[in-house]
């Protein structure tokens, strides 16, 4: 098993839910006030059987119409054809913008041979347009051009992956558990969103239930810690991708 962090860059998002591109070096935070700070880093795990990708990004293209997700795959070694699962924590659109791709005007997926594994009631929560957290228009382009399958609660997707529904940053937000090839892998999608959050405990507003949020991390943080699963940092400012360690309640990240 090989593990590829697919970064996308920073962003600062308010209350507009815009996402509007941040330099830490030549960006000033106080010029966009009351604003969230983000770094966006979609995965990709190469096993013998699959390429899959972990939740998808933006879907901002580069100066050249392609969108970044695509050519980060390709930087990676592989063709975005080659993908064969998308895994989905949840569709808030920070996560889901790269499902699909603008072409001449019309949403079309961006993994048509690829098969998405989603949340059903996310799917269906996402589509109804009741929070602007999520574009209706890109679940609607799946819908009718991709190859979905719905899960429902927990359980295991086929040998080696398993979900677990969550319910703490979005309603139906689910987590992913990868042990192949002798490897274990941990995505917890938001709500393991970056090592600080282990580091600093802390009840985030912007979580669905914020307070079974906050006891999810500590839980798969200990959890992680005593299988040594490698786990995916989605919004991770530098580290991406760690190990971590539990000792005297105090956690600890390791880049792998």
């Amino acid at each position: 098993m090989e593990v590829f962090a697919l970064g996308e860059g920073s962003y600062s998002v308010d209350a507009t839910k815009k996402f509007i591109p941040f330099n830490p070096q030549t960006d000033n935070r106080k010029d966009r006030p009351g604003s969230l700070f983000i770094h966006v880093n979609p995965f990709l795990i190469k096993t013998a059987d699959d390429l899959i990708l972990l939740d998808a990004g933006l879907g901002y293209k580069d100066t050249r119409d392609e969108l970044l997700l695509h050519q980060h795959i390709r930087n990676a070694g592989f063709e975005p054809e080659d993908v064969t699962l998308v895994l989905m924590s949840h569709l808030h659109y920070d996560h889901s913008g790269g499902l699909v791709v603008d072409r001449y005007g019309k949403l079309e997926p961006s993994f048509p041979q690829a098969t998405h594994v989603i949340q059903r009631e996310e799917f269906e929560f996402g589509l109804s347009g009741k929070s602007s957290s999520y574009h209706a228009e890109i679940f609607e382009a799946l819908q009718y051009g991709a190859k979905i399958d719905f899960v429902e609660g927990s359980g295991e997707y086929k040998t080696g992956i398993q979900y677990e529904l969550s319910a703490g940053h979005s309603k139906f937000h689910q987590v992913f558990w990868l042990d192949i090839e002798g490897k274990k892998v941990f995505f917890g999608g938001d709500e393991l969103p970056e090592p600080e959050q282990l580091i600093r405990k802390f009840v985030a507003k912007y979580d669905y239930d914020g307070q079974r949020a906050a006891e999810l991390r500590i839980a798969y943080g200990k959890k992680a810690a005593a299988q040594g699963d490698v786990c995916l940092f989605y919004h991770a400012r530098a580290t991406a991708i760690g190990t971590v360690n539990y000792t005297d309640e105090v956690f600890t990240i390791t880049p792998a």
